[in-house]
């Protein structure tokens, strides 16, 4: 069901028309894409203006994750049922509707839904544009069809940040769901405009609505489990272990019907491809961890280094300055290198990346940030790239679209699931740092003396400064949160490091399918 139909009786287009077309396609991805991120830098703002704690508001990025991932295998029997453009078309308007409608949100409960609506939306964009991408294209271009698709996937995520830090410090936090109108009104009427007449044949496809259930269970149980567990003590919670179970029989029961339908919502016979296989493994660990670093550092930034969203995001957007050079470029290295090669060069810097970013300490200027970053974006491009092409490879050619929307789904889950895990681990390493440095500290009533003598603070009845106390354990938060932030950071070194020596037990390839259209 999640094959996306590209095929139509209209030849490539050529010319202006052709650059037109690739870049409206190209922009509703890139939309879809950095809804993902541009919350991130906000959720402090947001929080606060609705009146909920900040891990609450990480609902807010989680929640547009998991619906986008829940809604991507679904994008098949749309495409199939009311046409590959209709359903473009329509998609990008309800994404502009309930973007418009999530800046109005009055309450966090009220936003969540919406972002959910936004994401069931944006979901289909991501495989309907990458297959009208490479529709479009003559067979001998689609290589930069791919790159084009591929940069504004890479390079979304990492602009996200930035605009929305801007946006949060220089206007308000609804203006990052405003911003999305005008965007998703001009791809909707250009697109209507420019590829209505390549509207492919529709036909009663049937539907897993079995299948597409028990997926919504397993994928809903388990996220909101991750983002309550922190909250209400784990499995101390019956709440908690509530939904662990739901999770577990949705799970084990999704998989037998899948494995037994004949129209599965997500066509799990593609993991008997060995190739295929570990090319999910290495996405799932791999973009697990980019994502969570995305979220983590403008968190740290924000919540310990006093800088302003706006600083947060351009520190992150630091990413994009290579990725969008190395893309193209890494596109045409595919077909002349074992991709295998360029996903272990570029999953192995960001591992190094991580492990460099483990020596960071308090107070490190935007400039000593920066630089990681860079790096960062140099790396992208050869993991992500290549394994798409690894994926599409590794299974037959009719199989190709069904593999582009499985990948897609086992990418946006991980992501939306790594955030979750990330920030819990964050928040637990603080502590346990930040009790053991309480430990280590001895008689403090010196040092508290000099402190408030400095500050002109007054003893306190019990002979300790309340105002040399409340420094001395700003100090320790400080760097509780600093060791935390490394303690995560050589986590994610370990699971980058995993993805580089996991895609060499993947075959092979003997061909390089670059995407879902042929």
């Amino acid at each position: 069901m999640s094959e996306v139909a590209v095929e139509t009786e209209a030849p490539p287009m050529q010319g202006a028309a052709l650059l037109i077309a690739g870049l409206v396609l190209a922009l509703a991805n890139f939309m879809a894409v950095l809804d993902t991120t541009i919350v991130n830098v906000s959720v402090s703002t947001i929080a606060g203006g609705l009146a909920v704690s900040p891990n609450e508001g990480t609902w807010a990025i989680t929640s547009y994750s998991v619906a986008e991932a829940i809604t991507v295998p679904l994008t098949g029997w749309l495409a199939q049922r009311f046409g590959t453009v209709r359903t473009f078309v329509v998609c990008i308007v309800m994404f502009g509707l309930f973007s418009a409608l999530c800046g109005l949100a009055p309450s966090l409960g009220v936003l969540v839904a919406f972002r959910v609506l936004q994401g069931l939306s944006g979901g289909p964009l991501m495989p309907l544009s990458q297959a009208l991408l490479m529709n479009i294209f003559p067979p001998d271009r689609r290589n930069q069809a791919l790159g084009l698709w591929s940069m504004t996937t890479v390079t979304a995520p990492i602009i996200g940040p930035i605009l929305g830090g801007w946006i949060n410090d220089n206007i308000a936090w609804p203006w990052i769901f405003y911003i999305n109108i005008p965007v998703a009104g001009f791809c909707a009427f250009t697109a209507f405009r420019n590829l209505s007449g390549r509207e492919t044949k529709t036909r009663r496809a049937p539907i897993d609505v079995v299948g597409m259930i028990l997926l919504v269970i397993w994928v809903g149980s388990l996220e909101i489990m991750l983002d309550k567990g922190n909250e209400l003590d784990w499995f101390q919670s019956r709440t908690v272990v509530t939904l662990t179970i739901v999770a577990l029989i949705g799970f084990v029961s999704f998989v037998i019907w899948e494995l037994t339908s004949e129209n599965p919502a997500v066509d799990l016979r593609l993991f008997t491809k060995p190739g295929f296989v570990f090319a999910a493994v290495v996405m799932s660990l791999t973009f697990g961890a980019f994502f969570g670093s995305v979220v983590l550092i403008p968190l740290w930034l924000q919540s310990s280094q006093s800088y302003t969203a706006s600083w947060a995001g351009l520190v992150t957007g630091a990413n994009g300055v290579f990725a969008v050079v190395m893309s193209p470029v890494v596109a045409q290295l595919v077909r002349k290198i074992d991709p295998r090669a360029l996903i272990s060069f570029g999953v192995a810097t960001l591992g190094l990346v991580m492990v460099w970013r483990t020596t960071f300490v308090s107070g490190m200027s935007a400039g000593q940030l920066i630089l990681p970053h860079l790096a960062m974006g140099f790396a992208m491009p050869f993991f992500f790239i290549p394994l798409q092409a690894l994926a599409m490879s590794s299974v037959a050619p009719q199989q190709t679209a069904s593999a582009a929307g499985l990948i897609n789904f086992v990418r946006t889950v991980s992501g939306a699931f790594a955030v979750n895990l990330i920030v819990t681990e964050w928040d637990h390493a603080a502590q346990r740092s930040h009790d053991t440095l309480s430990g280590r500290l001895g008689d403090t009533t010196a040092a508290t003396n000099a402190m408030s003598q400095a500050a002109g603070g007054a003893a306190s009845t019990l002979g300790a400064p309340t105002s040399g106390l409340s420094q001395i354990d700003g100090l320790l938060q400080n760097q509780s949160v600093m060791l935390a932030t490394n303690h995560v950071f050589g986590i994610l070194a370990l699971a980058f490091a995993a993805g580089a020596l996991v895609v060499w037990l993947a075959p092979r390839p003997q061909r390089v399918q670059m995407g879902s259209g042929h």
